[in-house]
């Protein structure tokens, strides 16, 4: 399977000629729509999710299938995007793509926001994007897409969440809210949680790895 990382938290994974779009939101690009069989949304916030990205991809590819927890669909609903929906320990395969879901809350921000659904997504037993949200899976993740920057973000406590998944590879997304000193000041934390049994590989916006 091949990862192409777009700016912030988005990124596009290849399968047998099938992709799999997660999280288009409004600090990416347009999304390459080519043989796209479904979109993840982890959440409703806009950098992870708008309605013109999924619009473009299901114009595209009127058989792909949008799926993301409650409040995505809520968000999508006006704008006539059907969503399925899952939560914590729900199931999908979508072409050649075995998802699983872990997670139901965004991280807190703050007080005075309220909290909305996140779910995370496992692609395939091996590579988890968490969305928004400090959830460690009860099956061993492989390949961790690791948010790096954002409001709800302590270095601190990310560190403990990557120690407590223990993945064997990470790549940093969602590093937009961060200068490029900020963003290398993290990825070095990162890489002294990873890094001692793992590999952490940074992947500028367009770059493919290979998981």
């Amino acid at each position: 399977m091949e990862v192409t990382k777009l700016e912030h938290a988005c990124q596009v994974l290849t399968r047998d000629g099938a992709r799999l779009v997660l999280d288009p939101g409004n600090l990416t690009r347009p999304v390459d729509t080519t043989g796209v069989v479904g979109v993840v949304v982890t959440h409703a916030h806009p950098d992870h999710v708008t309605p013109e990205q999924v619009q473009r991809i299901l114009a595209a590819n009127p058989g792909a299938v949008v799926i993301g927890p409650a409040g995505v669909a809520d968000a999508l609903a006006d704008d006539g995007i059907r969503v399925d929906v899952v939560t914590d320990g729900d199931a999908r395969t979508v072409g050649p793509f075995d998802l699983t879901f872990h997670g139901s809350r965004h991280n807190v921000i703050h007080s005075s926001i309220p909290v909305i659904d996140n779910t995370g997504v496992l692609v395939d037993g091996r590579l988890f994007h968490p969305g928004d949200a400090y959830t460690v899976p009860a099956v061993p993740v492989e390949v961790l897409a690791t948010p790096i920057g954002a409001p709800w973000l302590q270095i601190g406590e990310l560190m403990d969440w990557v120690a407590a998944i223990a993945p064997s590879r990470a790549y940093p997304i969602h590093e937009a809210t961060l200068s490029e000193v900020g963003l290398g000041m993290h990825v070095g934390r990162l890489r002294e949680v990873v890094e001692p049994a793992g590999a952490v590989t940074v992947l500028a916006p367009g770059d493919t790895t290979t998981v």
